[in-house]
Parts: C-alpha cells; sequence; structure tokens
C-alpha cells in the first residue's frame, strides 16, 4: 500500500472512531426501537393507575426528576439505597414515588431484561405526569444510563435553595443550555405540588428587604405556618391555587404577589424576568412550549451514555 495512504488511514482510523464513540453516546429518540420498541407504551399504561388514584403524585414525580437531574445530571442516583445515599439529604425531604419507579421498571425487566435504565423510566414517568396533569405533551430523547454513586453531601450542596435569586437560577439553568425564557418556564414545574412549612418560614417571619407578598396571601400562609419552627415536617401548602393542574396559573398567582418560595417573588419582581411571567400568566401555550423545550435540555444534560454507568436490574441498588 503506498506510504501516503496509509500514513492517512493512521491518522484517519482514530479520529472517525471518536466520531463513531460520540455519536453512539448521544441520546436519541429512536433509542429503544429494536431492544425495546414498546417502552413509551408499557411506561404510559404503568403510571395511569398511579396517577389516576393519587392526584399528588404528578408533582411527585416531576419533582424527583428535577432533583435527580440537579445533582449528578439524570442518571437515577436518588433511588440508590446505598450508605450516605443521595435521597438521605436534608433538601431530598418529601421526595415520593421512588417505589412506584422500581414497579415499572420490574414491569419492563420482565419484556425487555436488561434494556431501559432507570434514569429513563424517571425521565419518561415525569414527563407522563405533565402531560396526565394537563400540560403539554412532548417527546424527549432516551438512552440515559444509571450512575453507580449517590452521594448525600452532593445533593446538599447542588439542591438549590428555594429562596435562590434570579441571578443563581439563570446560572443553574444556562449551564444546561438553557435560555432565559426556558429558566423561568421549568421554574413553572411549581404549578403542581405543595410546598412545606419548613421551607417557607424563613420568608414568612424573616423576609428580606426585596421579598414582597400579597397581605391577604401572607395572612393565609401564616395561618397555615403559624410558628417561626415547624411543629411538624409535615405541614404543607399549595404551590399555586390549582396544584393538581399543570397550567399557567402559578404565573398568573406570582404576578400578583401570591408567592410560595422566595425565587417565585424574585422571578415577578426582577425586570429581566417580570415580563416573560407576565407572558406566560397571558399565554398558557406560550408557556408551554418554553416548558416543553426546558425540560428536554434539564433531562439531557450531563447524562451518562454509551459505555458510561450502567442499566441497573434493580433501581435501588448497583449491579
Amino acid at each position: 500500500m503506498d506510504t501516503k495512504i496509509t500514513t492517512l488511514l493512521i491518522v484517519l482510523l482514530p479520529m472517525s472512531l471518536m466520531v463513531l464513540c460520540c455519536v453512539e453516546a448521544q441520546l436519541a429518540y429512536n433509542f429503544y426501537d429494536d431492544s425495546c420498541p414498546n417502552v413509551e407504551s408499557i411506561v404510559r399504561t404503568q403510571m395511569l393507575p398511579m396517577l389516576a388514584t393519587d392526584p399528588t403524585a404528578s408533582a411527585a414525580f416531576l419533582r424527583m426528576l428535577f432533583h435527580d437531574c440537579q445533582v449528578q445530571g439524570c442518571d437515577a442516583s436518588i433511588l440508590l439505597d446505598t450508605e450516605n445515599a443521595e435521597i438521605a439529604a436534608r433538601r431530598n425531604f418529601g421526595i415520593r414515588k421512588r417505589e412506584e419507579i422500581g414497579q415499572i421498571k420490574s414491569t419492563l425487566e420482565l419484556l425487555c431484561p436488561g434494556q431501559v435504565s432507570c434514569a429513563d423510566i424517571i425521565a419518561m414517568a415525569a414527563r407522563e405526569s405533565v402531560a396526565f396533569a394537563g400540560g403539554p405533551r412532548f417527546q424527549i430523547p432516551l438512552g440515559r444510563k444509571d450512575s453507580t454513586t449517590s452521594s448525600h453531601r452532593q445533593a446538599d450542596i447542588h439542591l438549590p435553595s428555594p429562596r435562590i435569586g434570579v441571578d443563581q437560577l439563570s446560572n443553574i439553568f444556562t449551564s444546561k443550555g438553557m435560555e432565559l425564557d426556558e429558566s423561568v418556564a421549568i421554574l413553572g414545574a411549581h404549578t403542581l405540588g405543595t410546598g412545606h412549612c419548613i421551607n417557607i418560614v424563613d420568608r414568612l417571619y424573616n423576609p428580606g428587604p426585596m421579598d414582597t407578598m400579597d397581605l391577604t396571601y401572607e395572612l393565609f400562609l401564616k395561618l397555615q405556618c403559624p410558628t417561626k419552627v415547624p411543629i411538624t415536617n409535615l405541614t404543607s401548602v399549595p404551590n399555586d391555587s390549582t396544584p393538581t393542574l399543570f397550567d399557567n396559573q402559578y404565573f398568573k398567582d406570582i404576578s400578583l404577589g401570591k408567592s410560595l418560595f422566595g425565587v417565585d417573588s424574585s422571578l415577578a419582581l426582577d425586570p429581566r424576568t417580570g415580563p416573560i411571567v407576565e407572558q406566560f400568566a397571558a399565554d398558557p401555550e406560550h408557556f408551554f412550549r418554553a416548558f416543553s423545550s426546558a425540560f428536554v435540555k434539564l433531562s439531557s444534560a450531563n447524562v451518562l451514555t454509551g459505555s458510561s454507568g450502567e442499566v441497573r436490574l434493580r433501581c435501588n441498588q448497583v449491579n
């Protein structure tokens, strides 16, 4: 063979292997077409009774995705029951429905053994929860792998406080490829579920100078959370006035000063994000489009793919 051609092949072959590796390592909308072609319909079928019998389930599955993705990327580390596990972090207080993810996994192991990751199940469950609660239905790429590590210390570091401001919020979500309107939209997930008194009493009884609140709403919150130190961690307050529906009520409420968390108030008052809040409050379809895009970016950032990670056989333990 010609020496120049041989040299060229030696140079190009490693480069082509690198390209192939990177292509294989990407998430894909058709990732399970060959290995588990009915995976999305299976997950949807398993989810329906869970969502239909518990009106708070949609919020729980969506919150699980957010907390999983914020720590090591969307890798199902929040499901592991190892020593010093992520789930033990104080900001993971109240995380629910981990066992239900395990039930879906057991079904998939019977139908598609060793194929579907727990990380992908969490992402699909959250997506189904949004649609079931009245929100948009959209496609997400799949192919995430599960982590083999989990750390409550990392969770305490990376899970944001409910009192963060717009600058911190923007830093968190721009690092995941989001535009500012998508960062605001992803906080619209607060349209589902409740907040615990333990996360709002500091704001109620020790407000910051820029932390304003509708007076009637403030009185309502103080009736629900009457002490600076909550008597119980179980007391909670709805995030907005329609806590089981995925709609744009959250943005309507915070634009009127009815903000449960400090970050909600910051969104409405900051001149950079206030106009976006008003747009979403006026146009639910605009919010839905931005949220769908933001969800895909959040659930695709810093994920394990290809030869990184594993597909756990049981979601709460490594293989």
